[in-house]
């Protein structure tokens, strides 16, 4: 009798630009240009952040694209004062927030179990809420590297008054705002000078 050991399955790599593009070199946005961003290419941005994995496949974050000049009158008295000047100038603001009853679409997104829906209800919101916001605060991240590999400048930012923020635009309680990022193409002087990062025997441990 004759065995064989499968191949062990290599992923690729992504490349040195890629590397660079996304993590090396890329750069929290402080400035940028008037140029716009086109639906398309927003919807491309969460066309590929979909992919990246949440826990049952939650998938609680909801985004909205605030862009017009109205939108932008709503949202800039609700920033921290040091931070609308940016969105201000910004194309585009996305805010991501948490869509605490994510539970609701669960038998779309997760029908392997058929009771998650029905358990997450009898949690309640507070049971369900560090699940949304974890969540949705990982999904958070991915859009920032989406939007970066499609070319976009990113500037996430916490500066601002949150509950005033979901009420003017999440309105009717079940979701919550974690976060704003301004998005566009990187203006004059738009990067600050790069900041230190831990180094690995600091941060790391093997066992």
């Amino acid at each position: 009798m004759t065995t064989t050991t499968a191949s062990p399955v290599r992923l690729p790599l992504l490349d040195d630009a890629g590397r660079s593009l996304l993590f090396t070199e890329a750069r929290t946005a402080n400035t940028f240009t008037d140029q716009p961003v086109s639906d398309e290419t927003l919807r491309e941005v969460w066309e590929l952040a979909q992919w990246a994995p949440t826990a049952a496949n939650t998938q609680p974050l909801r985004v909205t694209f605030v862009r017009t000049d109205e939108g932008k009158e709503r949202l800039l008295p609700l920033l921290a004062e040091g931070n609308r000047a940016k969105s201000a100038q910004a194309p585009v603001v996305a805010l991501l927030a948490a869509d605490l009853d994510f539970h609701e679409h669960a038998p779309e997104t997760f029908p392997v179990k058929p009771t998650m829906r029905d358990d997450l209800e009898a949690a309640g919101l507070d049971g369900r809420e560090p699940m949304g916001r974890f969540n949705a605060s990982l999904q958070a991240g991915y859009v920032v590297l989406a939007a970066r590999a499609l070319g976009l400048a990113a500037g996430p930012m916490a500066g601002f008054d949150a509950d005033a923020v979901t009420e003017e635009f999440f309105p009717g309680g079940r979701h919550r705002v974690l976060l704003v990022v301004n998005l566009g193409h990187p203006g004059a002087d738009a990067w600050h000078p790069r900041l230190p990062r831990l180094a690995a025997d600091q941060v790391l441990s093997f066992t």
